[in-house]
């Protein structure tokens, strides 16, 4: 397994960017059910191989999946010959992070720990796009190994959609002839997209979107401060790596330029549109782009949700529940915002993907959220 020097040193496929590795989160927010939910199964003493941790991403899955590695590689083996009787049942998965273990987590140098996850590619100096057979094949050489420490070996898959087909057969193999003390943590943002049998093997955790009060305990975990939680945990989606992602890229800000620019609406304000455009498609500005149609949707969305439930969702910004109010009045006006957010995003991308102007993309995105406007009766 690689150092921490040589992990450092290449970009990590299960690290968001601008954020600390899940590895250096010691503490878990939001998501006391789930951490329960396996603590009564390992007490119980019938603790499932292999276990499926998913919900939406960013929200802690590999967070968890960490914390339950320390924790079983960190927690001698009730071998039953305890002179004094056996310890009590714990109730956190907490070690220490100045436990041995913790330590060589960490540092990525923990003979009983395999981590499968996209490799970088030395060849074209980037990060694979799927997880390959030979990354899941270095389990079979893991396992091969006498098991030190307390007996136990722990695999943490990340992300577990990320396999292409031969991988995936051949994880479904150790699925169904697991070594034994083993446990498998598959973190998983897209479960459906796995095969149905190894679904079918694991136990799953599903994990929740984060509350305000959790977004900010994440956040300063993280190190990145967050000015107003529920803002951003509202834009967010309770995703805390979305969240991280949108404060360094001044998400905040900008939702509040398209707040603006649809304010102007039935009669869209051109200056703004073209603005807006040039901002997130100039030179280089990649991220802005994708930020800029991620938020955009995301308007729309909320306009669709609106107008199909009579009610705003909770506001964002001061005034957003009037404006959503305004422009999705009813189920038929919601469907036509939805209607507009499936074909507009996705024909961006696709521009985008052949080298299409990215200005020209979203300024024409812009006309055609006025024209639709335009045709409601608001």
């Amino acid at each position: 397994m690689k150092t921490l020097g040589e992990a450092d040193a290449l970009p990590e496929a299960d690290r968001a960017e601008g954020a600390p590795h899940p590895r250096e989160a010691h503490d878990l927010y939001g998501h006391t059910k789930a951490e329960t939910a396996f603590l009564d199964a390992y007490n119980s003493g019938r603790m499932h191989h292999a276990w499926l941790i998913t919900g939406p991403k960013g929200i802690g899955k590999a967070t968890l999946a960490w914390r339950i590695a320390r924790f079983l590689l960190a927690t001698p083996m009730d071998d039953g010959d305890a002179l004094f009787g056996a310890p009590p049942p714990p109730d956190r998965l907490d070690i220490s992070p100045e436990n041995p273990v913790a330590h060589r987590i960490h540092a990525l140098s923990e003979p009983g720990l395999c981590l499968i996850r996209r490799p970088w590619d030395h060849e074209k100096k980037r990060l694979k796009t799927r997880i390959t057979v030979d990354e899941v094949r270095k389990m079979k050489d893991f396992f091969g190994l006498s098991a030190g420490g307390n007996g136990r070996r722990v695999v943490i898959v990340d992300a577990a959609e990320d396999m292409n087909q031969n991988a995936a057969n051949a994880l479904l193999k150790m699925l169904e002839e697991p070594p034994k003390n083993a446990t498998l943590l598959l973190v998983s943002h897209q479960p459906s997209r796995l095969l149905p049998t190894i679904r079918s093997r694991c136990r799953t955790l599903t994990l929740g979107t984060l509350g305000p009060e959790d977004m900010g305990r994440a956040l300063g975990q993280a190190g990145v401060e967050a000015a107003d939680s529920t803002a951003l945990t509202e834009l967010a989606a309770g995703s805390a790596g979305e969240a991280v992602a949108l404060i360094q890229q001044e998400g905040l800000t900008l939702y509040a330029e398209i707040m603006e620019l649809f304010a102007t609406l039935p009669r869209m304000d051109r200056n703004r549109a073209t603005k807006l455009a040039d901002s997130g498609g100039a030179r280089g500005a990649e991220a802005r782009f994708d930020l800029t149609l991620d938020l955009m949707d995301r308007m729309m969305s909320r306009l669709a949700r609106t107008g199909a439930t009579g009610q705003p969702p909770q506001e964002i910004l001061p005034g957003e529940a009037d404006l959503l109010t305004r422009l999705a009045p009813n189920m038929q006006a919601g469907r036509a915002w939805a209607d507009l957010s499936a074909d507009l995003t996705s024909r961006a991308r696709r521009g985008k993907a052949v080298n299409l102007d990215p200005a020209a993309l979203l300024l024409d995105m812009c006309f055609r959220i006025g024209s639709t406007a335009a045709r409601l009766p608001l």
